[in-house]
Parts: C-alpha cells; sequence; structure tokens
C-alpha cells in the first residue's frame, strides 16, 4: 500500500550546520538536495502528491539575514531548477500566503505553476509563508462572507463544505506526514488535513534525508492499519 499523499516537515538544517561548523545557509542549501532526493524517491514509490513544508509563516520572524537567505535561495531554485522538474514530469502547486513574498518571487512561483500545469507524474505542493492555523481563519471568514451574501446556510455547513474554502481544497488530505530532526510535533502544519494521518518522526536531520529513508517510510506505512477512528473489527470489513 502506497500513500496517495505524503507530507514533510523538512527540519534540521541550522542545526545540521552548526554541527558541522558551518553557517546556517550551509544547511539550508543541503536541504535543497535534500529535497531533490525526496522527490526522485516520491517518483520512484509513485506517490502521487508530496508536500514540502518549505517556508512556515513563523519563519518570518527569524533573523533578517537568514530570511533573506531563505527567499534568495527559493528564488534561484524556482529560476533554475524548475526545468528539472518539469522534464521529470512533476507539476509544481503553491500553498501559504504569497502575498508576503516580493514581487519578483511571485512572478517565479507564477512562472513554475503555469510550465509545470500539465504535467501528471507527481503533484508536488510547497507550503510557503504558510500556517494552517491562518489558512483555517482565512476559510472561516470565506464561509463567513458567503453566508451572509445568502449563497451559505451556516445550520447546514458541513465538514466538508469548510474544507472546499481551504487552499489545500484541490488536494487529497495527507495519508502520511513526516518529520525529521528528532522533534515529534506537528508546528502549525496541515492542522485540518492530519486529523486522520499517519505520523512518523526521524530522527536524521533533513539535509542528510535521502532515499533509503523513503523508502523505509514507505515500508513503515504498508505495515500500518488505518482504522480512521473505527473499531477494528469495523475497519477490517472495509
Amino acid at each position: 500500500m502506497v500513500p496517495r499523499h505524503v507530507a514533510v516537515i523538512m527540519d534540521g538544517n541550522g542545526r545540521w550546520a552548526r554541527a558541522r561548523g558551518k553557517a546556517v545557509m550551509a544547511g539550508h542549501r543541503a536541504g535543497a538536495d535534500a529535497v531533490r532526493r525526496c522527490v526522485r524517491a516520491a517518483i520512484m514509490a509513485e506517490v502521487p502528491f508530496l508536500t514540502l513544508y518549505a517556508f512556515s509563516s513563523e519563519n518570518w520572524n527569524r533573523a533578517p539575514e537568514e530570511v533573506t537567505d531563505l527567499t534568495s535561495l527559493l528564488r534561484f531554485y524556482l529560476r533554475h531548477k524548475v526545468a528539472e522538474l518539469h522534464d521529470q514530469n512533476v507539476r509544481l502547486e503553491f500553498i501559504g500566503d504569497l502575498s508576503r513574498f516580493d514581487t519578483g518571487l511571485r512572478g517565479e512561483i507564477e512562472r513554475a505553476r503555469k510550465l509545470t500545469a500539465d504535467n501528471t507524474r507527481l503533484t508536488l505542493i510547497l507550503a510557503l509563508s504558510y500556517g494552517a492555523r491562518h489558512d483555517m481563519l482565512l476559510a472561516a471568514k470565506r464561509v463567513a462572507a458567503a453566508a451572509l451574501r445568502g449563497e451559505i446556510d451556516p445550520a447546514a455547513l458541513n465538514e466538508n463544505d469548510f474544507a472546499e474554502h481551504l487552499q489545500t481544497a484541490s488536494f487529497p488530505d495527507p495519508d502520511l506526514i513526516v518529520r525529521t530532526s528528532g522533534e515529534r510535533r506537528l508546528s502549525n502544519f496541515l492542522l485540518w488535513e492530519s486529523a486522520y494521518a499517519e505520523l512518523a518522526f526521524l530522527d536524521v536531520m533533513w539535509p542528510d534525508f535521502d532515499e533509503t529513508h523513503f523508502a523505509a517510510l514507505m515500508t513503515d506505512f504498508a505495515g500500518r492499519e488505518r482504522r480512521f477512528g473505527k473499531r477494528l473489527a469495523e475497519a477490517s470489513a472495509l
């Protein structure tokens, strides 16, 4: 059993760099190489959707020079490495508050999206300036505005209706959420969508993540029994 959607909290770049006596930016660059390995592994495993938590809404609170380094690295990869993804038949999508990025970077994001729009092998979703609570708040505001316009009956609103207002509405919920670096929390990532996701926490730092780690995750996932809140007998009957 292969997960339809794998989501990854890529953690540990800074600690990886500091442990080697390097600047934090060196960790981010090494982390970008790990992204490429992860994408290749997802393609090999025939996973249809892969979401990577690349830049959280909280990352804006980091030191200004680190924020500049992160956005510059993102700009470089969008400008120079998207062709590689396109050649691999990968479709790029983005979630998050992209309005916080400058006009040039937003242009690179849109160019990448348009270039890869018709690709079908893997949908790679980059979460940029993303925070799950912010996305849910915006969804609630959209629902409220629609109710005021008479388009939605609040009393009839259900979970599926609400989910349609999230940025992730066009993607399946993640089956597996992975976090590297030994930390064991979701950190404001896909909180609504992760309700029944399997969780995996790895002690490996993100820059050291490779295809063998991904393959091990697939093996572990295949051995799990997903119940979605049902009793064992009920789940087995499905």
